[in-house]
């Protein structure tokens, strides 16, 4: 294993006092952040808002498509492409714009139908011409169309015949050609459609590069709800934390643990309120990574501390834990560093979609691996002290049973494993 440092011999736990401090100085300054701001800033998946599903003729550029949306003041929108299957593809020609709930009922679906509609004209629409996207056209305006000019020279029943025919060229647009034509001939295989009437169409309308397929709204009850599921899942995983390491070690060591992962959150929540990033799902993902991945940190230097716990029964509890850290410093380092280089590059070269996500990382990371040393371990040697077991290691938690004949020792050992 690759060694940073020959046996360090740092006294980490005579610096506990400065690590408090630090974590003070961030948890007061992140709630401070909270209550100026009236609490976190929630993206528009917990915020609700409206889903506008878009079918393009070619695969559309997501950054170009992210653009025209900031000129109508949408920048805060979510764009998703979407394959037949509903997975996200990369060359999906139909995209998912969530866009944030402006009002309620028809009037909102409207409005965010309009905005985007707008956004997206003025780099898809149809270029050159005052004429009207057959791809926007409804039953009945198409209905109208095909009346006032009758390519079918009809004498009766004239409007009766042009809006079925209608609803049977739409219907092959929509279903056949996932609603958008990008070839007027296309429609001669519709029954009814003639040349003429093909003609026709052709001289009314103009064939855009995309269209809206369907508009809803994904209310506030909803993003309230996915808020609650977010904070359960937190806890739950968490609560399934503390008794794993419970069992495995001892309750006080699950306690540190869970607390100085709780810790880690709320500080990267701190600087979420600090920097104005929104919290989003992908955000709740990162979170729940960033308590895996701090809370194994801090298991190996808890089993290391209970091993050598075993080996060093005539040092102090503090020095044990010290001794422990400094031994698992360079792994620490190494894992912690190649993996914070990871999630940097991703913050600085990941592009919008990701730069949430990719900050809980870069903030988790170095916090996380903080905490194991500057928060956990401290808190169990505080917790040994308080209890009046710190003087000798062999009576720290997760000591072990000392030989009949030897004095006091009480406490569990869980089976301990040589890292």
């Amino acid at each position: 294993m690759i060694e940073f440092f020959k046996e360090p011999n740092i006294d980490w736990m005579g610096k506990a006092k400065y690590f408090y401090g630090l974590s003070g100085i961030l948890l007061l300054a992140g709630l401070i952040s909270w209550v100026y701001q009236g609490g976190l800033r929630y993206g528009i998946d917990f915020k609700g808002g409206t889903n506008v599903d878009v079918r393009f003729a070619q695969p559309p550029n997501i950054d170009q498509v992210r653009d025209a949306l900031k000129t109508q003041g949408l920048g805060n929108s979510e764009i998703q492409a979407i394959s037949n299957g509903g997975l996200a593809a990369s060359n999906s020609n139909e995209v998912l714009i969530f866009v944030e709930q402006k009002g309620q009922g028809d009037q909102a679906l409207d409005t965010s139908k309009a905005q985007v509609l707008t956004a997206l004209n003025a780099t898809y629409g149809v270029k050159g011409s005052s004429k009207p996207d057959f791809n926007a056209a409804t039953p009945s305006s198409l209905a109208d169309v095909l009346t006032s000019s009758d390519p079918l020279a009809l004498s009766v029943n004239t409007g009766d015949r042009y809006q079925q025919l209608a609803k049977k060229v739409l219907a092959y647009r929509d279903t056949t050609k996932d609603g958008v034509l990008t070839n007027f001939d296309d429609l001669s295989a519709v029954d009814g459609a003639t040349p003429a009437v093909i003609s026709a169409l052709k001289s009314n309308y103009a064939l855009g590069n995309f269209a809206i397929r369907n508009v809803e709204i994904v209310g506030p009850k909803v993003g309230a709800e996915l808020r609650r599921q977010a904070i359960l899942v937190t806890l739950y995983a968490l609560a399934g934390m503390l008794v794993y390491i419970a069992f495995r070690f001892e309750w006080v060591y699950g306690a540190a643990a869970v607390l100085a992962v709780f810790h880690d959150v709320l500080i990267t929540l701190g600087f979420f309120s600090l920097l104005h990033f929104e919290i989003s799902l992908t955000v709740i993902a990162a979170l729940l990574t960033l308590v895996g991945y701090s809370m194994n940190d801090t298991i190996v230097i808890f089993d290391r501390i209970r091993e050598n716990n075993r080996l060093l029964r005539r040092e102090s509890f503090a020095a044990v834990v010290n001794k422990s850290i400094n031994q698992t410093l360079s792994r620490t380092i190494l894992t912690s560093g190649l993996t914070f280089l990871t999630v940097l590059v991703l913050f600085l070269m990941g592009g919008q979609v990701l730069r949430a996500f990719s900050f809980a990382l870069v903030v988790g990371i170095v916090v996380g691996t903080y905490s194991s040393f500057g928060i956990a371990a401290p808190l169990v040697v505080a917790w040994n002290n308080w209890r009046g077991h710190g003087a000798v290691a062999g009576t720290g938690p997760a000591a072990g049973n000392k030989p009949r004949g030897s004095e006091g020792v009480t406490g569990r050992l869980a089976p301990a494993g040589r890292r």
